[in-house]
């Protein structure tokens, strides 16, 4: 019997492999951006984190519908290597770098800034940037680390470049989240840097990926009527460098299962590049799209109204934008 059981091995395993390389041909979903013949010739759009990843290829596929595009880059090294490689494949000069670190408020107000003293309008904004695994801590400006890059961040900026895109007709808004929303909660607490001594890194993780949906819904229902569309999504389990923070046994477990099972960073920027210029997502705001560029619902929680809105005004005082609107 164990001699028999040893011959099967190999059998087993290569069924293992086939069902493996079969479900990683049918990840890719059921669109493709190739579907949609969109010219965003005259229009201008910004990708957070399009240095890499998710970011890199959703700029990748602006840049060759002819858009300008605005590569929001933390680090200036890599995002001009990204720059000059997207130029380089899709002909497309029209595409700039500009600097942003989004766990930084004021990184981000410099940003906005330039934006607004530069760009006569704003078509597209992608909140792209995140990170994953950052160990729980508090920035210099009070905030905690991983709400700060993930929710604070691209919630301050969205407000600030409102105005410009509300200039542009039928702009549109696409905030990144996850499916990990479904693990997240939002305690107001932590948001100020407070009762983080239970807090993990994943909990923050999955919270902020919370807050990017509430944050999304409340923000459609305030965009009523001018013509901006915001809506989110999930872009799949995607190999990425979203796992850099975490050690390396993890994050070598984590590309080697994804090989098989997990979306490439090009399959994984489908959804939002769906979302960005898709005629079927035009006039769609205030909705959450899977990784299959499918609507679906987030959680009881995600929909919370009333969490929404009071988000939202712990948010506008925490970031310093209510005081500045006061002015």
């Amino acid at each position: 019997m164990e001699l028999s059981a040893f011959f099967c091995l190999p059998s087993w395993f290569a069924c293992s492999l086939v069902l493996a390389l079969v479900l990683r041909a049918k990840r890719k979903g059921s669109w493709h951006p190739r579907q949609s013949s969109e010219d965003l010739a005259g229009k201008t759009a910004i990708v957070t984190g399009a240095n890499t990843g998710i970011g890199k290829y959703i700029a990748l596929d602006l840049a060759q519908r002819n858009a300008r595009v605005l590569l929001a880059c933390r680090s200036r090294e890599r995002g001009q290597k990204a720059l000059e490689e997207i130029q380089r494949e899709t002909g497309n000069q029209n595409v700039a770098l500009r600097i942003i670190d989004t766990s930084s408020m004021a990184s981000v107000r410099m940003f906005a800034e330039q934006i607004l003293q530069e760009e006569k309008r704003l078509d597209i904004l992608v909140n792209n940037a995140g990170a994953s695994g950052l160990p729980v801590s508090v920035t210099s400006e009070g905030l905690e680390i991983t709400y700060a890059t993930n929710y604070f961040g691209p919630f301050l900026l969205t407000n600030l470049l409102l105005d410009l895109m509300k200039q542009s007709a039928s702009g549109r808004i696409v905030n990144v989240s996850s499916l990990m929303h479904k693990k997240g909660k939002v305690n107001f607490k932590q948001l100020k840097g407070e009762d983080l001594q239970n807090a993990t890194r994943t909990f923050t993780y999955s919270s902020s990926k919370l807050m990017n949906i509430l944050f999304t819904n409340e923000l459609a229902g305030r965009l009523q009527g001018t013509g901006v569309t915001a809506n989110s999504v999930h872009p799949g389990i995607v190999r990425t460098e979203v796992m850099r923070y975490y050690g390396w046994v993890f994050r070598a477990l984590f590309h080697f299962l994804g090989f098989f099972f997990f979306k490439s960073p090009e399959e994984g920027a489908v959804s939002s590049i769906y979302c960005a210029v898709s005629e079927e997502v035009s006039g769609i705001t205030g909705k959450y799209f899977d990784s299959e560029c499918s609507l679906t619902l987030p959680t009881l929680e995600g929909r919370d109204s009333a969490m929404a809105r009071k988000l939202w005004d712990v948010s506008e005082q925490l970031t310093g934008l209510s005081s500045a609107n006061d002015k």
